[in-house]
């Protein structure tokens, strides 16, 4: 997987073509990420995004905040069973079961750790010893899809009670909120471009 070159004739690690894709790329994959409701929203994204293309989830980003009021997390703790399931008939949304009733899910975890560290952010940077971990990558093929960080966040995020967290889906939030930075030799966003 070479690098693509974009519909403005910029190099980058990934894309189709798609101007969102692209401005995502861009502006916020590998790009450092503080705020809580933020964090939550791409963790949300992230677990959606399982089996499919992240294009879709950009694709349907919108659908998703309003679905789950712009990400608030105390009122996405509180959807009823009813909500949920409504949700399954909103196209605006990827309509699978299990994410959706899992955004509740993860809400409630999510809202245990801010308790316990004052913040998600807390407990999220003090995997990566609050700093984000460049990478120097020569082709996207190079960039792992684990390491050895996601597998221990990913088990403790389980052990919170969160679902959707794999290793792989952990390693890709932390590449969307800036915890790594995966952006590869020639890529306009690479650290040395």
């Amino acid at each position: 997987m070479g690098l693509k070159a974009g519909t403005d004739g910029k190099m980058r690690c990934f894309g189709s073509g798609n101007p969102v894709y692209e401005h995502y790329h861009d502006t916020e994959w590998s790009v450092p990420v503080h705020d809580d409701r933020h964090l939550f929203e791409m963790l949300i994204l992230e677990g959606a995004q399982a089996g499919l293309s992240w294009e879709t989830v950009l694709m349907k980003r919108e659908g998703y905040r309003r679905a789950f009021h712009n990400f608030d997390v105390k009122k996405v703790s509180v959807m009823t069973d009813e909500e949920l399931e409504a949700l399954r008939e909103d196209e605006g949304i990827i309509r699978n079961r299990l994410k959706i009733y899992g955004t509740r899910k993860n809400a409630i975890a999510f809202m245990k750790i801010q308790e316990e560290f004052g913040s998600f952010d807390a407990y999220l940077w003090k995997w990566v010893e609050g700093k984000t971990r460049v990478n120097d990558w020569a082709d996207f093929s190079d960039v792992p899809a684990t390491t050895g960080v996601s597998d221990a966040l990913s088990k403790d995020l389980k052990k919170r009670g969160m679902t959707f967290v794999g290793s792989t889906i952990v390693y890709a939030f932390m590449q969307g909120v800036g915890l790594v930075n995966d952006h590869v030799q020639g890529c306009c966003c690479h650290q040395s471009s």
